[in-house]
């Protein structure tokens, strides 16, 4: 069954903003593709397009948001210092409200350079006009997957509950095989068990692994519509979900593998209470896309320069502390085109 444009109604009747979360710039408002300047001056058209060739005045990089708002706006700012740097251009960043804010930031010229999720960045170029150059490597792969999480292992665990350390070196619990597997799909069985009607908290609506792909995942193995069938809300950050899970509030949630990471600070309790016990398909890793407005040459300067920060200790520092990157990689159109489908299932 395709997923139509009844998804412009289920998320304005199903977002929720988990402002007690204490995550708030996770949180998604409405789409001002203006989001949080980091910088003091005004952006227009005129001061980020080229005119003949020349290099513009300045260039604009924009993101969402991953963590709490202050800190990357913080980290932004200082990558964007790293690629002026590199570039001999000024750039300035902002941090849009979420990835639709920021596709239209793209397509309306606000936007220079956009550091995207895999179906925000396919809707990127083929809505803005925007060229795909880069993507994301964590964990020595260009791809990830989401993380099905809940607090009631009794009913979603088949098997026994086991501790292990992840990759980042925290101790979590996870069950059905998610500890050991080496890639996604893993646990299905345990989301057939997802009954019709059931609250799945999400994470935002524009989101590849906060929704697209655990909405279809569901709707493939338990034959639910998630959009008659499902009680569909959204936490408005993949640190959200896990808070919701983590303090009871919601049984079952999904993220990106592993979000417990960036909230078990904030709240220990994760780490106990919050039990991976699925994961979805692989997903490509997000991305950087350029402006199709821009220069051939000034593009490819871009692609140059990220991959100069990628290798420098002090730039990959940077990229890490504003999404976790650990290396960039040539961008995989074939990867993305599955994205793409992915996405049309949902409809505009």
């Amino acid at each position: 069954m395709k997923m139509t444009t009844r998804l412009a109604a289920a998320v304005a009747t199903t977002v929720l903003l988990l402002s007690a979360c204490g995550v708030g710039g996770d949180d998604v408002a409405d789409a001002d593709p203006a989001g949080t300047d980091t910088s003091t001056e005004e952006t227009t058209d005129d001061d980020t397009t080229e005119v003949g060739g020349d290099d513009p005045d300045r260039l604009v990089l924009g993101l969402v948001p991953s963590q709490d708002m202050d800190k990357l706006v913080e980290d932004a700012g200082v990558l964007g210092d790293l690629l002026s740097a590199e570039l001999g251009i000024p750039v300035e960043t902002f941090v849009a409200d979420n990835y639709a804010g920021l596709v239209v930031a793209m397509q309306t010229g606000q936007a220079d350079i956009g550091m995207f999720g895999p179906i925000a960045l396919v809707q990127a170029v083929d809505e803005a006009g925007a060229v795909a150059v880069l993507q994301s490597v964590r964990r020595g792969t260009d791809s990830y997957h989401t993380q099905w999480v809940t607090n009631d292992p009794d009913r979603f665990c088949l098997d026994e509950v086991v501790t292990a350390t992840n990759p980042e070196g925290v101790e979590l619990k996870y069950c059905n095989g998610t500890d050991s597997a080496a890639a996604g799909p893993a646990g299905e069985d345990a989301i057939g068990l997802i009954e019709s009607g059931e609250t799945i908290l999400f994470v935002d609506a524009s989101s590849a692994s906060g929704y697209y792909y655990p909405a279809t995942q569901v709707q493939t193995v338990s034959g639910l519509d998630p959009f008659t069938d499902i009680d569909t809300q959204f936490a408005g950050g993949h640190p959200n979900a896990i808070l919701g899970v983590s303090r009871g509030d919601f049984e079952v949630a999904v993220s990106f593998d592993d979000a417990r990471n960036n909230v078990i600070e904030e709240d220990p309790n994760v780490a106990e209470n919050v039990i991976v016990f699925a994961w979805s398909p692989e997903i490509p890793n997000d991305g950087v896309a350029v402006g199709g407005h821009l220069d051939a040459s000034l593009q490819d300067r871009i692609t140059t320069a990220f991959l100069a920060l990628a290798d420098s200790e002090e730039g990959l520092t940077s990229l890490d502390d504003v999404y976790n990157i650990e290396g960039l990689v040539p961008a995989n159109l074939e990867a993305l085109d599955l994205a793409r489908q992915v996405a049309a299932n949902f409809g505009d």
